[in-house]
């Protein structure tokens, strides 16, 4: 395939997996379904050594899902409620903060260990599982985070800003370092099963690209949550 054409086939791909996932109505295999459309394209660039554009692909591919889920949970808010994991308790717990400023996203000493945990099970399974495990749970984590974006869209009094403010810069620096992480750290696995020459100690820079990605993450959240939800919460109009 040209490989122009391939972030074209991996939002196409992508778009369709939701419509598969809600064809067979299965929440456990809606993030396993996510994957596929792009886990080929991102094993194709590291076999060539090219893990700069593995990266990029799988970027692209998480952009497709973020828009997918907010879409589907903004128009069919019953429906993407039912089949992603964990949406619906993320998005009581997302509405409750936006309402009241209470909840684990405006205090650090709560949800500096809930991304530390994440952290490290996606890390785990990334290098235990050459990351087949560790993409598809980024995936169910974008599928309730878009999950409570769109429906905080659909609640909401102007849903197109309630919804691009929901879609908090911090997210976007912790997706791209999951991505960066799962796509360095697949490649030892992947390499004996497949039998190409891939050397971790290589990807420093990309790890530390990441860490420093997760960092802030965290610094943005700390220091802007706060006053971020009162501008979500006037666009809501709650």
């Amino acid at each position: 395939m040209n490989p122009a054409f391939v972030p074209a086939a991996i939002v196409g791909g992508t778009a369709l997996s939701y419509g598969v996932a809600i064809l067979i109505g299965i929440p456990l295999l809606a993030p396993f379904l996510n994957v596929v459309p792009a886990f080929p394209f991102m094993v194709a660039s590291l076999r060539r050594g090219r893990v700069g554009q593995a990266i990029w692909r799988m970027l692209v591919w998480a952009a497709a899902l973020g828009v997918c889920s907010t879409v589907f949970s903004y128009f069919w808010t019953a429906d993407a409620g039912r089949l992603f994991l964990h949406g619906e308790v993320y998005r009581r717990e997302m509405f409750e903060f936006v309402r009241t400023g209470s909840g684990a996203e405006g205090d650090i000493r709560l949800f500096l260990p809930l991304h530390l945990r994440d952290a490290a099970a996606f890390s785990i399974l990334a290098i235990l599982s050459g990351s087949a495990l560790a993409m598809p749970l980024g995936s169910a984590l974008m599928n309730y985070m878009g999950y409570y974006v769109g429906a905080l869209g659909a609640a909401s009094a102007h849903p197109l800003k309630a919804m691009l403010l929901a879609w908090v810069p911090w997210a976007v620096f912790r997706v791209a370092s999951f991505v960066t992480l799962g796509v360095v750290l697949a490649g030892p696995v992947l390499g004996r099963l497949l039998g190409f020459e891939y050397r971790l100690s290589h990807q420093r820079r990309w790890i530390a690209i990441s860490l420093a990605g997760l960092a802030t993450d965290v610094l943005l959240k700390w220091a802007l949550a706060p006053s971020w939800r009162e501008m979500i919460r006037a666009a809501a109009g709650w």
